[in-house]
């Protein structure tokens, strides 16, 4: 085990020290036209659709190119997925390049959902050592699915969003709670609330309609689906940072020209750095935005009625991360397998400070 993690941080030690070199490349030398198909976001208003995919991966990769690639880039909506068929969809080859949330992808890879767990990162900072020192183990699980992960990346903090009034967790008891992914599924239960599967998409209706009281989603892209208009409260308290990733077909990625190939590594590792940056930013602004202030509302759509912000007590943030010790980390392992248990106290553990016990 231990070998087997070491062997992949010395490979991601490899990419980053490449990628450092590699930030401004040279313009490439007249070669073969590539053609790449890059399915990411899921829809394509959000800023990391806007500000970071269109400019660096359809834009920059044809100018620094010169003109040799161009890539296709659609959002999840544009494609009509529901984002849990991106590993089926790279691995297939037919796209080059896809994104989603790691969540929705362990329906595939288990293991995927170790590495954003409910209540594992209080802040960004801490997600952000979390997912660079479990990237080189996740390839390692996605090998025999001929994908490979190139960046990973937040969203906004995943907060609740309400229809009625709330000062603390303990006042969601019996209340319907949408939520995504199985590690929050068990957070919400655990504290005495009712999950409801509802894709993103229908959670507007939802919450207009009374089907569910509450909604856990990034407080920017709550902003960007316009739920201010149909919830009164919203929290500060990251649940998890709904961390996605960009993965390539590794046969594809294998046959590329070195000299292509370094260019692409170099915009990720781009991308890499200005997707952390706006996943920080945007989680403030999300709050500004949601709650009627324009001095801080600059990347998102400024409600129009104003909703609450409720804020933290130290009684809420003991209770979600003693809920991952005591039910989400043993329900992940549960899931993944003991392996994963003994890969999560020798990569996380040391970071998140919560060690799994079976």
């Amino acid at each position: 085990m231990n070998k087997w993690i070491a062997g992949g941080l010395a490979a991601w030690l490899g990419l980053t020290s490449f990628a450092a070199q590699a930030q401004a490349p040279a313009m490439l030398p007249d070669g073969p036209k590539l053609r790449i198909v890059a399915v990411t976001q899921p829809l394509p208003t959000m800023p990391q659709f806007t500000r970071v995919d269109t400019p660096l991966l359809r834009e920059q990769l044809q100018a620094r190119s010169n003109g040799r690639i161009t890539v296709q880039l659609s959002s999840h909506a544009e494609r009509n997925l529901g984002g849990n068929e991106i590993v089926r969809l790279v691995r297939s080859g037919q796209a080059d390049i896809g994104a989603g949330t790691l969540s929705t992808l362990s329906g595939d890879v288990p293991f995927l959902d170790g590495i954003d767990l409910a209540g594992l990162s209080a802040d960004i900072a801490t997600a952000k050592r979390i997912a660079e020192a479990v990237l080189p183990v996740a390839n390692k699980e996605l090998e025999r699915f001929n994908t490979r992960l190139v960046v990973l990346y937040p969203f906004p903090a995943q907060v609740l969003f309400c229809r009625q009034p709330f000062r603390s967790l303990a006042e969601l008891r019996e209340r319907k709670i949408r939520t995504f992914g199985n590690s929050l599924v068990d957070l919400i239960d655990k504290i005495g609330g009712l999950p409801v599967s509802v894709g993103f998409p229908e959670v507007y209706s939802a919450l207009e309609r009374g089907v569910v009281d509450c909604a856990v989603t990034g407080t920017g892209s709550g902003a960007s689906a316009r739920w201010p208009e149909v919830t009164s409260h919203i929290s500060d308290l990251p649940l998890s940072w709904s961390v996605a990733g960009y993965m390539v077909n590794l046969a594809w990625w294998n046959r590329l020209d070195p000299q292509v190939r370094g260019l692409l590594e170099a915009t990720f590792a781009e991308m890499h750095e200005k997707l952390w940056d706006l996943g920080a930013a945007a989680t403030r602004d999300g709050l500004d935005c949601n709650t009627g202030k324009p001095e801080g509302c600059r990347l998102h759509q400024l409600a129009a009625r104003p909703m609450t912000e409720v804020a933290a007590t130290e009684a809420d943030r003991e209770l979600v991360r003693a809920t991952l010790r005591s039910t989400v980390l043993p329900g992940f392992v549960k899931r993944c397998g003991a392996r994963c248990g003994e890969i999560y106290n020798q990569v996380i553990a040391p970071i998140s400070g919560v060690e799994y016990r079976p």
